[in-house]
């Protein structure tokens, strides 16, 4: 496999014979032949030199990322400027270089791209079976085959990692594949929110007691850190761990030793801790608010989970697995999701990351009841919350406008209808319209309702009962 270069006029990259030959180079001038050339031939890497023609980088970077997640991309262009190179690199690019850049500083990431697709380009179906802690991370997009590197590089050995992201980022699900991909991988991993108990429990938990110990201590009690003998100790939300903690872990890391407490005898273990945050320790250390010996011997081996925005085209892969997931787990028939739901839901910020959107294919479920598609409405409680609505992105082989349009009105109008308990009066007030024009509306998309303002007083009548008109 070699190289694909999209270039329209003379070419900085072709003008460097021996980088050539060494990767097997074939050109083609627009993003049309490029898309059509890697439906027919695999590569490994692809280089845009900057203007082509009929096309603009982000969508050419967009057609590409989406029939093709993963391939490294390297755009090569003149009067870049910041926001650009932000967006690019956004939008999956393996790396943004200047036209005015040394043509062997140009060689050299090209390079690094094409050495780096040789072992992250390999059919993720025939990955999972062979290597099972793969299970654990579901995307084919750059950024996820760069951390599936990682993972298998550092797992092996025992050095501490400490993993950051976001909030429902999946740094458990990568310390889970991390412990699997190790020799630990046969027992099980003991993991610990540090966030979720208070100082004194959090303390009993991970270094257990002896009876006598405390007030309460009727039993002796083995603590989650000797339990991870021989195996992995997970630490959640690590930076929330009081500073009187924060010590004795760091003697637990240092001397692989501890005291329960209530006891002077010191117990031995063999355990790899894997710690995760989603603060910014090195901040906190700056402010005092985590212990600087304590940080350096936790980040030995940095990994960065990224979050759901910096990889949109997993959603497709993440929305099928978590809508099996839920049917399985529910004792459903497998469901799927239409089309232009997944391209709304492609679209979207994420700002809760992977945990939203399982939460949004979850709720998609409940209301899709005995459908076996899964369409835009049944997204409508996500469609009506604080979230980032954004257009739609047109696929390469089109969309139906009509369809796409429908399905966005009928969610809002079965969202305002589950908001007024069924009632149509305040549903249209809800939506500021009149009740004939919102009846209509549900007629037109053959929305069927309970009739629920049967049984409320006409607004000019105090006595008499008189039938809703619907």
């Amino acid at each position: 496999m070699g190289l694909l270069l999209i270039a329209e006029g003379s070419s900085i990259v072709e003008a460097t014979s021996s980088l050539c030959g060494a990767l097997s180079l074939h050109r083609v001038r627009t993003i049309e032949e490029a898309t059509q050339y890697l439906e027919e031939n695999p590569v490994r890497a692809v280089v845009i030199e900057l203007p082509v023609s009929g096309c603009d980088t982000v969508t050419a970077l967009s057609r590409i990322q989406a029939r093709h997640a993963g391939l490294p991309i390297v755009v090569i262009g003149s009067s870049l400027g910041t926001k650009d190179v932000v967006r690019m690199t956004q939008l999956g690019a393996f790396q943004v270089l200047s036209a005015s850049e040394p043509a062997s500083e140009i060689l050299q990431w090209i390079m690094q791209a094409r050495e780096a697709s040789s072992h992250l380009l390999e059919a993720p179906d025939s990955d999972a079976e062979a290597q099972p802690w793969k299970r654990y991370l579901v995307g084919q997009s750059w950024p996820m085959r760069v951390l599936g590197e990682m993972i298998r590089l550092v797992a092996p050995r025992r050095c501490t990692v400490l993993i950051t992201g976001e909030t429902g980022s999946g740094k458990e699900m990568v310390a889970r594949a991390m412990h699997a991909c190790s020799p630990r991988g046969q027992m099980p991993m003991v993991a610990i929110n540090c966030s979720a108990l208070p100082e004194q429990l959090l303390e009993a938990e991970l270094f257990g007691y002896v009876k006598g110990a405390f007030t309460g201590a009727y039993t002796h009690r083995i603590g989650r850190i000797e339990h991870a003998n021989r195996s992995t100790l997970f630490l959640d939300e690590i930076g929330e761990m009081p500073m009187s903690l924060q010590s004795k872990l760091l003697r637990v890391l240092q001397e692989r030793e501890f005291q329960p407490l209530g006891t002077s005898e010191t117990v031995r273990v063999d355990i790899r801790v894997i710690a995760a945050s989603n603060s910014d320790l090195e901040e906190m250390v700056r402010k005092g608010r985590f212990r600087e010996d304590l940080y350096y011997r936790l980040n030995v081996a940095p990994i960065q989970v990224p979050p759901l925005r910096r990889r949109r085209s997993d959603v497709p892969l993440l929305v099928r697995h978590f809508v099996q997931k839920i049917c399985r787990l529910e004792d459903l028939p497998a469901k799927a999701v239409a089309a232009e739901a997944m391209v709304w839901l492609g679209n979207q910020s994420w700002p809760g990351n992977v945990r939203q959107l399982e939460n949004a294919a979850e709720i998609a479920v409940a209301l899709s009841g005995e459908r076996l598609l899964l369409t835009l409405s049944d997204f409508a409680p996500v469609v009506s919350g604080s979230f980032e609505v954004g257009l739609p992105l047109v696929p390469d082989d089109g969309l139906d406008y009509n369809a796409v349009v429908d399905q966005f009105e009928r969610g809002i109008l079965e969202r305002a209808l589950q908001l007024a308990d069924g009632s149509k009066k305040r549903a249209a007030e809800l939506l500021r319209l009149k009740r004939t024009t919102f009846s209509a509306k549900l007629k037109s998309l053959n929305i069927e309702t309970i009739d629920a303002d049967a049984d409320e007083e006409p607004e000019s009548v105090s006595t008499s009962r008189v039938p809703a008109l619907t």
